[in-house]
């Protein structure tokens, strides 16, 4: 089945390459100027992909981007003209799975799209476990994830970073290696953004996110997964 992509860009010239670049490899494109009709539009389309550009005329970037995260676990590409190492950890805290920063080239957009977009289709050959005498259970089919009896919904980073820690329980990984396996390729200032993505993870998995029992630090090393796995 082909991806949708919902491009929320003011600059029609922008929104008219993109939609160019992308029906070039099979991807359709809906589009707008306005940040309020790009909230409509996600929610009643249900699009595999949001490109949001932050510099909007009617409604900050921002809020778009936490309208979206309320209401769906949809993937962000943020588009933005700020590059600073805090601008990029703020676009992950508003929950965006990946960010480029203009000018940027369109060829990259388009792979960095298609990134996303197989991330979001990969299935692990389980189906389905539990850890931690079922306060945890991840459902591969349904992509859902159960805590302590409530689902919650994550985005595909945030399932990527939960997939990558819980298939080896105990094992420490480095904020590098969690990009990799997540993102698939190497990206140069990514790796301190792994640190944002673990604090929203947290908020939705434990119970109490400043004393985490599922996802915790280690000093000196990157992350580790604390449940063990159910037999």
């Amino acid at each position: 089945m082909a991806s949708t992509v919902l491009v929320i860009e003011d600059e029609l010239p922008l929104r008219e390459l993109v939609r160019a670049y992308f029906g070039r490899e099979g991807i359709g494109v809906l589009s707008t100027g306005s940040g309020a009709e790009g909230v409509a539009l996600a929610v009643g389309n249900a699009p595999d992909l949001v490109i949001l550009d932050l510099g909007l005329p009617d409604v900050p970037g921002e809020e778009v981007a936490r309208e979206l995260r309320r209401a769906s676990d949809v993937p962000i590409l943020v588009l933005t003209a700020k590059v600073s190492e805090a601008d990029r950890i703020r676009c992950f805290e508003l929950g965006a799975d990946d960010y480029l920063a203009k000018p940027f080239s369109l060829r990259e957009l388009v792979l960095r799209s298609q990134a996303i977009l197989r991330r979001g289709r990969q299935v692990a050959d389980e189906i389905s476990w539990s850890f931690g005498s079922g306060e945890l259970r991840v459902d591969e089919q349904r992509r859902e994830v159960h805590v302590r009896g409530s689902t919650v919904l994550l985005t595909p980073t945030e399932w990527g970073l939960l997939g990558a820690l819980s298939a080896s329980p105990g094992r420490v990984y480095s904020r590098q290696e969690l990009v990799n396996r997540v993102r698939g390729y190497e990206h140069e200032g990514y790796e301190r953004t792994v640190d944002s993505h673990i604090r929203n993870l947290r908020r939705k998995l434990e119970e109490d996110p400043r004393a985490p029992r599922i996802v915790l630090t280690v000093m000196g090393g990157g992350y580790r997964f604390g449940l063990t796995r159910d037999h």
